[in-house]
């Protein structure tokens, strides 16, 4: 799916032009446009950093900044200055906007600024350098100011040169594939290992922004080997102005095709990005960092002159530790300047991070030569740098241990031209094996599989445990150096790889401005011990589970950033092995809580937690390739394995707020992809397995649940429409359609579903009540959106309906029969549902609901005040690893609990029972 060109976003916004133009009413039957809030929300917003207080070493920081509706009208231009007054020059565009047309949200590119800065209406200061971009060539050519680097539009060099001045100082950037047709010999006897390398081939080149302080270009094409060609790529280029450095965003999809059972097939045995780089000094002259843990660094020389039988002096042993530019060799020692070419030069080296807890390092001279240890350590920090006192190249791979296996390679530093690789997945590794963790076990019908869902909680059905499709994106960031960096910049360098600065608006602005579910999150309040109890239990669950991640090693390439769903109390561990227990993939909504958890909070870890969750969430739950793009897979022990695919995973809410806070491109791309994924009703029922009625699904009478289908669905044509996107005028059309239609059926939300017209984008009207209501529907970001839909459109029908939902879930049996004339059956989670009570108690002054959202709360399933709210030490021989557990924490109930204590201390925490 193409991304949305930034420019395609100003021109829809500067061809829409008027505000009633913009207005998300407009040929709505039964629906006009909210009222615009009155002016005054445009005063000054103060940003800070998340962490240490400014870029460092970075080349630059974006962020998202909300504003309540009619505070900026299109086109307002921003300034921002430091904390002396001092203008820095900025680069803004629009990312959302309100009914009214005035900005939702605007993005805020900054290439330099410290401490807290201040973002204010006005005219933007220009930097002294500017970001340029030439693309009328035969390449694409982007300066800093400082750098400048030719991305190519053909071939399989994705950047054909990177220079500082007039000096090169990294070349022939290009993608590389090791392909291993066969797995490795499973019956311990040794086998040949055969492998085939594929080059990054270029196939669009795209410029995003062309400045004048952030550009961005995107490169998209497939690893290829002559007519045949694997998996897709797409890679993002930053550039800041005044910049010595550049960041790459690296998205691979998979489109491989391991057949359980069998051992040839896909098979992925390395994965990375390489760089050439010249080498200009002589061998005394040139450097070689790698990090090690921490800040650490391996500080060598290729030809080092440091621990010699004979000494060429302290003022030269340290200046080449420093990586300076060694005196003339003839004012050395001569014993050691007459010997120098029997001091051997080493030119590999070789980084390997083959599990999240121990990683070595290697050196030869050369190819052909025997390998020496050189040192290691558990955790890498994926740094390098490779060059000499007349330039080199720094690199970096960010959560290099987390998602292991990784490595960095530096080869042939002893030649005229040493190359660079940072391995995404590492050679040295096993190769990467996505087949089907088991062979179906006669689970060949329906009914056979609800027998196996039964008891290990796994949807299985044969052929769908595949990763056709899922995808992985990752952070690099690179450095043209003009000389070797000295230790502190190279710690800079490091921790800028570890965690990039982001700039942040505060928690105030984002309550002020009324997004994401006006008035369902608030800043965190103590002032009363019943509030204060429930702040201390929402610290506890968030670091339990970020402990529970270190402690249980939930890393590695395609893992990284989930949690698990379900605790075995027995084993003393998550039910990792167990069917749908394993791998939560979002199930009700963990990402919501972790996001709304942050925008009360601000707190970096959450941010972070929440950042890995979405990187992950986002691209390998979810397919983007094949007849079920559009779609992601519910929990299981692979996060590809289970049977259901849904919309409810791929759900768009979960991305939303990751995307709005920092103007991440790729999550863009992820957003704008599921504007038409309502075509995959037409491939895949979910509901195929239980259906009693005879159904076949058709393109005028899709059945689509009110709940988790339609909120998946409804997120995604939100958010196109507020991002003014290519599609944003159908995905009004449909926003607004389904939301007539649902409030349209005899029974609104209880209804349960709908037949939905793809052509036409509306639900038929039920000719007769039904009472189909689930304990999922409105645990999947329902509440959430209709809080937005609610504030955004004045729909009073679709209002009721969705209160009525409210107002009936936790009711009594003899209430919900009352109103429907049948109760709702068997239901489960009423503590997460008490946020629904909260909100529609505000919506209605029902002081009776606000009681029961407390009650519920309170008093239902889930946690209680009486849980223990503590772990309990855990050692050999009960468990692997010492640490702590608490037996009675499942993700489900976090999550909810999560969600319902947030949402109702922000709607109702002056109303708490005493």
């Amino acid at each position: 799916m193409s991304p949305i060109p930034r420019r395609s976003l100003l021109k829809a916004a500067a061809v829409a032009g008027a505000a009633a133009q913009f207005s998300w009413a407009l040929g709505a039957k039964g629906a006009e446009a909210a009222p615009a809030a009155p002016a005054g929300g445009a005063d000054p917003v103060t940003l800070d950093w998340l962490e240490d207080g400014g870029l460092g070493a970075a080349p630059g920081s974006t962020v998202g900044v909300p504003w309540p509706m009619g505070a900026h009208e299109e086109g307002q231009g921003f300034a921002v200055t430091d904390a002396d007054g001092k203008d820095v020059p900025v680069q803004s565009w629009p990312l959302a906007y309100w009914p009214d047309g005035s900005l939702k949200w605007t993005a805020h590119a900054v290439a330099s600024g410290s401490g807290r800065l201040t973002l204010a209406a006005g005219p933007p200061a220009a930097p002294a350098r500017k970001v340029t971009v030439d693309h009328g060539g035969g390449t694409v050519d982007v300066s800093t100011g400082v750098i400048t680097a030719k991305i190519g539009k053909n071939g399989s060099t994705i950047i054909r040169s990177v220079t500082r001045g007039t000096t090169e100082i990294a070349r022939n950037g290009r993608l590389v594939l090791i392909r291993q047709p066969e797995a490795e010999a499973e019956d311990g006897d040794q086998g040949t290992v055969k492998t085939e390398r594929f080059d990054g081939a270029i196939d669009e080149v795209t410029v995003e922004q062309d400045g004048p302080v952030r550009a961005v270009v995107r490169v998209d094409g497939r690893h290829r080997r002559g007519s045949r060609s694997r998996l897709p790529f797409s890679v993002r280029l930053y550039f800041y102005a005044g910049a010595d450095s550049f960041r790459m965003v690296h998205t691979i999809t998979y489109d491989g095709t391991p057949e359980p059972g069998k051992t040839s097939g896909d098979f992925v045995r390395g994965l990375g990005v390489r760089f050439s780089v010249p080498m200009r000094d002589a061998a005394y002259d040139r450097h070689i960092r790698i990090g090690g843990e921490g800040t650490g660094l391996l500080r060598e020389a290729v030809q080092g002159v440091t621990g010699l039988r004979r000494d060429p002096g302290a003022a030269v042993q340290a200046a080449q530790y420093e990586g300076r530019r060694l005196p003339d060799p003839s004012t050395w020692d001569q014993r050691v300047t007459t010997r120098l070419q029997y001091i051997p030069h080493w030119g590999d080296y070789t980084l390997s991070q083959l599990s999240a807890d121990g990683f070595t390092l290697r050196k030869r001279t050369k190819q052909g030569y025997g390998w020496i240890g050189a040192g290691g350590g558990r955790r890498a920090s994926g740094f390098g740098y490779v060059g000499g006192a007349s330039g080199g190249l720094s690199f970096g791979l960010r959560d290099f241990w987390e998602k292991f296996p990784a490595q960095l390679d530096i080869r042939d530093a002893h030649t005229g031209e040493a190359t660079v690789t940072l391995w995404l997945w590492s050679p040295e590794a096993q190769p990467m094996d996505l087949r089907f963790y088991h062979d179906g076990m006669g689970q060949d019908t329906y009914a056979e599989q609800l027998e196996g869902l039964n008891i290990t909680y796994e949807d299985y059905e044969p052929g769908f445990g595949t990763p056709y499709g899922i995808a992985r994106t990752s952070e690099l960031m690179f450095w043209a150096n003009d000389s070797t960096p000295a230790a502190g910049t190279l710690a800079d360098q490091v921790r800028a790889v570890r965690t990039p600065p982001q700039l942040a608006a505060p928690p105030r602005q984002l309550v002020k401005a009324k997004v994401f579910g006006p008035g369902l999150f608030s800043e965190p309040d103590r002032s009363t011990a019943a509030k204060a109890k429930i702040e201390d239990h929402l610290d506890f669950l968030f670091t339990y589970y970020r402990d529970q991640v270190e402690q249980r090693r939930w890393y590695g390439f395609w893992d990284y950033g989930d949690v698990m769903h379900t605790y075995d109390s027995a084993r003393h561990v998550w039910r990792y092995d167990i069917g749908g227990y394993a791998w939560d993939n979002s199930e009700l909504s963990t990402d919501l809580w972790l996001w709304y958890a942050y925008l009360r909070s601000g707190r970096p870890d959450i941010f972070r937690f929440a950042e890995a969750m979405t990187r992950h969430t986002g691209e390998v739950d979810v397919y983007h390739l094949g007849k079920w793009a559009g779609l992601g897979t519910r929990h299981g022990v692979q996060h590809f394995a289970d049977s259901a695919k849904q919309q409810r995973i791929a759900n768009t809410t979960y991305r939303r707020f990751y995307y709005f806070l920092t103007a991440d491109e790729r999550v863009g791309d992820l957003m704008h992809a599921n504007v038409d994924s309502d075509e995959t009703f037409l491939v895949l029922d979910p509901l195929r397995k239980v259906r009693t009625d005879p159904y076949t699904p058709d393109r005028h009478a899709l059945s689509i649940g009110f709940g988790t289908d339609w909120s998946g669905l409804v997120s995604a044509w939100l958010t196109e429409w507020e991002r003014k996107g290519p599609k944003w005028e159908k995905a009004r059309a449909r926003v607004l359609s389904t939301m007539e239609g649902i409030a349209a059926q005899p029974n609104g939300f209880v209804q349960g579903g709908g037949l939905y017209d793809l052509d036409t984008g509306k639900f038929a009207v039920a000719g007769r009540p039904v009472v189909s209501v689930s304990h999922l529907s409105a645990v999947f970001g329902l509440n959430e959106l209709c809080a937005e839909l609610i504030h955004l459109v004045d729909m009073p029908k679709f209002k009721e309906a969705y209160l009525d939902y409210c107002r009936y879930f936790n009711a009594t049996k003899a209430e919900q029969a009352a109103r429907y004339g049948s109760d709702f059956g068997t239901l489960l989670l009423f503590q997460g549902h008490s946020r629904l009570d909260a909100y529609a108690a505000v919506q209605t002054g029902d002081a009776a609901l606000a009681r029961r959202a407390w009650t519920k709360f309170y008093h239902s399933d889930g946690y209680t005040e009486s849980s223990p709210w503590r772990t309990e030490k855990l050692t050999g021989p009960a468990a692997l690893v010492e640490g702590g557990e608490a037996s009675w924490v499942s993700t489900n109930d976090t999550a909810l609990y999560g969600l319902a204590a947030i949402e109702n201390l922000a709607l109702l925490g002056d109303r708490m029972p005493g």
